[in-house]
């Protein structure tokens, strides 16, 4: 049922934000499809809201109807292949990544403990450790809010790519469920992180069993402050606020020689398939000056104490401070480096750095 003028930072792991005029909580597909078309029927405009880990609400809210999918559930086949993992968009991601390494599937375990819904990971193409959506997706039940329709998608035409889909940015689709292609044997996808692997202590490419790989993962995400935690402010963030610039070989270059001139230690460089070169975020962020915890201890909303990736709200900021902070961030790494980072979250209407 819907019900009005509803907190949405009680929504969001940046518990920030304003009220949304109206909120329908859709508890499955079929609810989905409905509180959608009768939003777009009434010409408000429409927020659909999943575990709110990557979004970012103006301090005045949202003027319309939000639909919060609350879906659940997920569904295992098995067959020479593997196993195919059907999931509904609302279920909670780690919720199911813990589930399918006890049932014994390979896959997921590198993408443990983000928070947020499985229906937002092909979307953002979420990764970590060494994995992606992409590798394991095999298609989206995704709802075309323009004609109305419901369609199975494979993964190869919805546009993967780093941190991002043709979904990402763009109101039209809205993805209702996932199925994932997974392994059987109780083995974790082959370890190509070079930290995952060196806390496993095993060589990069090495398949060790899922629940160890879950568990290092886990580890080090919870030691970043990246493991949500109520009574943990450095966890009140949206993850990484910013994605890791991919840049052309001159630009890396520059960067390069800026950071020696700096006699600052290199930034970290992984060379992408197209002969470009993604560079660390953090790092580029740390070597402009920018120290975890800045502004400082007082201030309502700062740079996590553990991560320079997470800019987090210490329990009584505002939106508007976490983006004068997100500008102060990005402003200072564009002054030293040259290379503009860009955020991460989706930011809602008036929220726009």
């Amino acid at each position: 049922m819907p019900t009005t003028t509803v907190p949405l930072a009680d929504l969001t792991t940046l518990r920030l934000g304003g009220p949304a005029r109206r909120l329908v909580r859709a508890a499955d597909r079929d609810a989905i499809v409905d509180a959608v078309r009768e939003a777009d029927a009434s010409g408000e405009p429409l927020l659909v809201l999943g575990g709110g880990s990557n979004l970012v609400v103006p301090d005045d809210g949202f003027d319309g109807t939000v639909v919060r999918l609350e879906s659940r559930g997920h569904a295992v086949t098995r067959d020479d292949e593997g196993a195919l993992l059907e999931v509904e968009a609302g279920e909670d991601w780690d919720t199911l990544v813990a589930a399918s390494v006890s049932e014994g599937l390979g896959g997921l375990e590198c993408l443990s403990g983000i928070p947020g819904c499985a229906g937002a990971t092909p979307v953002q193409n979420v990764g970590a450790y060494g994995v992606e959506v992409s590798d394991l997706l095999v298609d989206a039940t995704v709802l075309d809010r323009a004609t109305g329709e419901v369609a199975l998608v494979p993964a190869a035409d919805l546009g993967l790519g780093y941190r991002t889909s043709r979904i990402k940015g763009r109101d039209r689709e809205i993805v209702l469920a996932a199925r994932f292609r997974l392994t059987t044997d109780g083995l974790s996808a082959p370890v190509r992180y070079a930290e995952l692997a060196r806390t496993l202590d095993v060589e990069p490419g090495v398949r060790v069993p899922a629940a160890d790989a879950r568990d290092a993962v886990l580890g080090l995400r919870r030691g970043k402050g990246m493991v949500l935690d109520e009574t943990d402010h450095d966890t009140w963030s949206a993850g990484s606020f910013f994605t890791n610039p991919v840049v052309g070989n001159d630009v890396a270059d520059e960067v390069a020689r800026r950071v020696a001139a700096l006699d600052q230690r290199p930034v970290t460089a992984w060379p992408t398939d197209d002969g470009r070169v993604k560079l660390s975020a953090a790092a580029l962020i740390e070597r402009a000056g920018v120290p975890r915890g800045h502004p400082g201890p007082d201030a309502p909303v700062r740079v996590s104490t553990r991560h320079t990736l997470a800019l987090t709200n210490r329990g009584g900021g505002t939106t508007s401070q976490l983006l004068a902070l997100a500008r102060d961030v990005r402003d200072r790494v564009e002054t030293a480096f040259g290379v503009r980072l860009v955020p991460e979250p989706v930011l809602v209407g008036g929220a726009a750095l």
